[in-house]
């Protein structure tokens, strides 16, 4: 009488028992015995989730050569125990093997960066692939991700700089549009300062005629005999003294009115011969 074999199957597996090299019947989680010594133990299928990270190196339509990391998680399906456990001698290098092909075929027809755009559909082109293939030997693909896109350094400095490049670009062309309104703004503010400057000595001098013609109208009518140039004259002469009060009166003014006429300049010249004598 031969002694049985105890075998402890942990939950979400199965093993594959064997008899004579053939295969006999899948041992259900918990305590098992096999009683007949022509049976063995041959292996064990998992039914929980796995992952395989795979890192594909190749280049783009503009020859950039980037490393992808894909990531695919996959699981064995209940029904098809057998063929996930006897299909494949290596589950992992068949995966890995269909991975190169999608991703050495699908990037080369791609730039740079359209390749950081196109990460979704590289992504199911890996899945909808090994989904066709895998589950002919037992598997189900639950997901496929592209977790790293990595360029080589210097072009992803080149990238950078490009993008700096840009950026100050637009910065100096915003800065140059603020410069330009605050020119115009300046203009414009000039422009109506001097219009009002300009409507202000219109109405001083409107203001000064009117004055004058007040003054004149009234010193003619009070005064017999004096005709309108006469308080013309009188007028003016009364505000040439007052304008050499002002500019005499000024502690920082050394202005000299010499008169246009040629006495009154030879009068100008002996009171200064005068003022050397004594």
């Amino acid at each position: 009488m031969c002694c049985p074999c105890c075998l402890c199957v942990s939950t979400s597996e199965v093993v594959v028992v064997e008899r004579l090299g053939k295969f006999d019947r899948f041992l259900s989680p918990g305590f098992n015995l096999i009683w007949c010594p022509c049976e063995q133990h041959a292996g064990s299928v998992s039914f929980r989730v796995q992952q395989l990270d795979v890192r594909v190196e190749t280049k783009t339509k503009d020859n950039v050569f980037l490393t992808t990391v894909v990531s695919v998680q996959y699981q064995v399906i209940r029904e098809k125990a057998y063929q996930a456990f006897y299909a494949l001698t290596n589950t992992q290098q068949q995966i890995t093997a269909h991975i190169y092909d999608v991703m050495r075929s699908q990037l080369p027809t791609l730039e740079l960066d359209a390749v950081f755009e196109a990460k979704e559909d590289l992504a199911l082109a890996v899945k909808n692939a090994l989904q066709e293939t895998m589950s002919g030997y037992g598997y189900q693909i639950l997901q496929a991700l592209i977790t790293d896109i990595d360029p080589d350094q210097r072009v992803k400095n080149a990238m950078n700089e490009i993008n700096s490049a840009k950026r100050l670009k637009f910065a100096i062309a915003e800065k140059a549009e603020g410069q330009k309104i605050l020119l115009v703004k300046s203009a414009e503010a000039e422009a109506e300062a001097k219009y009002l400057s300009g409507v202000g000595v219109a109405k001083q001098r409107k203001a000064i005629v009117d004055g004058l013609r007040t003054s004149i109208v009234d010193f003619s009518g009070n005064i017999k005999g004096a005709t309108s140039k006469d308080v013309m004259d009188l007028l003016l002469l009364t505000q040439y003294f007052d304008c050499i009060r002002d500019v005499g009166s000024a502690n920082h003014c050394k202005t000299t009115f010499v008169s246009s006429s040629s006495g009154g300049i030879r009068d100008s010249l002996l009171v200064a011969d005068a003022a050397k004598l004594k």
